[in-house]
């Protein structure tokens, strides 16, 4: 842990945190339908697609009819993605005659694409061409990402409105996100990742002689365009199977930075936008806070652990400290590039939201550091969150925690000026405990089955630790893997389809259920009795609520693997980075 680590840190949450207010701006007059500076240009273009699809722009949803159309849309996007994937062999824009990609593998590829997840069992670049990739994926990228960023404003309407029987319209919500927020900062920042050395074109992979005389073909391809949304929707799904750590996904310094800040910045975002909409900004503000905190505690964990090294090396005299030869610590897995301290990052900011791209594997990390993005996944990823998905899982925590706070004092809980009665509180439970059922499920399931233990690398703790994050991932939407197991068959490719669909629908409905009921209710005024929500006192009783739950949930199956793998490393029985 060098002085130049905690200031580059330091430097990423400067920048957000300069960056939330005026995106949150932006953000609410984009939903209230208020005029912005692109609105000359895009106003056009929206009213053309209202009009081609006949989309009544005025006329607003009941939470069921907001439910029916994310479902809806959700299914006729799964059945676009998997017939593109099928029939991709005799479809143009082939250049390197990729064959038709297998039944189970596209039927995974396809739910974890329309559920914001990119869990990403087969090598892209071999596999998808690039018709699959811009016609397939990275429209997928965009829609996916936006229709959860529609949710959490509906989820927003809920507590912002009062006495009303609707809460917006998805296909106007979904139109107005993608026109106004995504495709701009898209354009803009794919020039910029051009610019830094990211290919962009539709020609052939090059064949390539290297110095030693062999043979070697080098991908490339419309790049840049789905990388940025990769990272701006929180997808996670590369054009590269290595992802951000791929010197064509992620070139330099200054894009890994842009890239850690498209990933955070719309979750960010959205803390303030919840502020402006319920009339104060400190709401937002206590919420961000939580975040925060929660982003920094997984940011030092994993920068401490990863900068220590292996301690099970040391018998053989091997020197990990860091001195002005070597960068110190546990480079295994880690591009030389970046180093610790922007790889601890970006694994933790990755799974503080639901992103899963990755500039270094998640497998080589020490015990206690491939912790902290399991945890992260586990507790929902709600430390800023996946775009639209951090803010409704934390405020199904917050719900949960002034439930809480009530039972304390024998009040009927409140929030935001919305009474929470019993049909809240366990829509709210629903959507947290949806979590660990699947993640806990699935991972039995693949522990005790031929089938399951066949994917994995390794033996003991490690390798439960693989099974175990696969789910977590899966269930979480993340998309990002241990990559030492091998989930490219039929038992995983339909286990974590399961598990995708159960993390992003059976989360999402019952918190538009909770708007539904909120915007019906009348607005409460203040009393002597309000459990004030902007202040420390809050985001001190939501973070312990948080951690107590997520303790609760998951802490057996988190100490089968990293603690009991750490303990095993430090009492030198293990002498390889995990």
């Amino acid at each position: 842990m060098t002085f130049n680590g905690w200031l580059q840190i330091a430097v990423f949450c400067a920048i957000v945190i300069a960056l939330t207010k005026p995106f949150g701006g932006y953000m609410t007059r984009v939903f209230a339908g208020e005029r912005t500076f692109l609105s000359p240009v895009l106003r056009p273009l929206e009213r053309a697609i209202y009009w081609v699809c006949g989309v009544e722009e005025k006329i607003e949803q009941h939470w069921t009819i907001y439910a029916a159309a994310v479902l809806i849309f959700s299914f006729a996007g799964f059945l676009a993605l998997y017939a593109l994937q099928r029939l991709q062999n005799v479809l143009p824009f082939n250049p390197q005659g990729m064959d038709a990609i297998s039944p189970d593998s596209s039927l995974n590829t396809s739910i974890s694409f329309v559920t914001n997840t990119n869990w990403q069992s087969y090598v892209p670049e071999t596999t998808m061409s690039y018709l699959t990739q811009m016609a397939g994926l990275t429209v997928h990228n965009f829609v996916s990402a936006a229709a959860g960023i529609a949710i959490a404003i509906a989820v927003i309407r809920g507590f912002a409105r009062r006495s009303a029987r609707t809460i917006g319209n998805f296909w106007v919500d979904l139109t107005r996100c993608t026109l106004y927020i995504l495709l701009p900062i898209a354009v803009v920042v794919a020039l910029v990742f051009v610019w830094q050395g990211m290919p962009q074109n539709l020609g052939a992979y090059t064949d390539a002689t290297t110095l030693e005389g062999a043979k070697q073909v080098i991908a490339q391809g419309p790049v840049a365009t789905q990388e940025v949304i990769k990272l701006l929707g929180t997808n996670g799904g590369g054009f590269f199977n290595a992802n951000s750590a791929h010197p064509f996904e992620n070139p330099t310094p200054l894009t890994n930075l842009i890239s850690l800040l498209l990933i955070i910045s719309i979750g960010a975002g959205l803390t303030n936008v919840l502020g402006r909409m319920v009339g104060d900004q400190r709401q937002g503000w206590a919420l961000f806070a939580v975040m925060g905190l929660l982003l920094l505690a997984g940011v030092t964990t994993a920068y401490w652990a990863e900068s220590r090294g292996n301690p099970a090396l040391a018998a053989f005299n091997v020197d990990s400290a860091q001195s002005a030869t070597q960068a110190g610590g546990n480079m295994e897995g880690k591009e030389v590039r970046f180093g610790i301290t922007e790889s601890a990052m970006f694994a933790t900011i990755t799974t503080d939201t639901s992103c899963g791209a990755v500039n270094s594997m998640h497998d080589s990390f020490m015990p206690l550091g491939g912790m902290v993005p399991l945890v992260n996944i586990m507790l929902g990823e709600i430390i800023f969150g996946g775009v639209g998905s951090g803010l409704y899982g934390m405020l199904a925590f917050a719900i949960v925690s002034m439930f809480v706070a009530g039972l304390m004092v024998g009040r009927t809980p409140e929030y935001l000026g919305k009474k929470l009665e019993a049909k809240e509180v366990k829509m709210a439970i629903l959507a947290i405990l949806i979590l660990p059922f699947s993640i806990l499920g699935g991972t039995a399931l693949a522990t005790v089955l031929s089938a399951g233990l066949a994917g994995i690398a390794n033996t003991g703790p490690h390798g439960f630790s693989e099974i175990l994050y696969a789910y977590t991932s899966a269930t979480g939407n993340n998309g990002s893997a241990f990559a030492g197991i091998s989930a490219n068959t039929v038992f995983y490719n339909t286990t974590l389809s399961i598990s995708m669909l159960i993390g992003r629908f059976l989360m999402v409905i019952p918190l538009i259920a909770v708007a539904g009921s909120l915007a019906e209710k009348k607005l409460l005024a203040p009393s002597a009795g309000t459990f004030p929500t902007n202040r420390p006192l809050f985001v001190g009783l939501l973070i312990g609520v948080i951690v107590i739950i997520g303790g609760l949930m998951y802490f057996p199956a988190v100490s089968l693997g990293p603690v009991v793998e750490q303990i095993a490393m430090n009492a030198g029985t293990l002498y390889a980075a995990p």
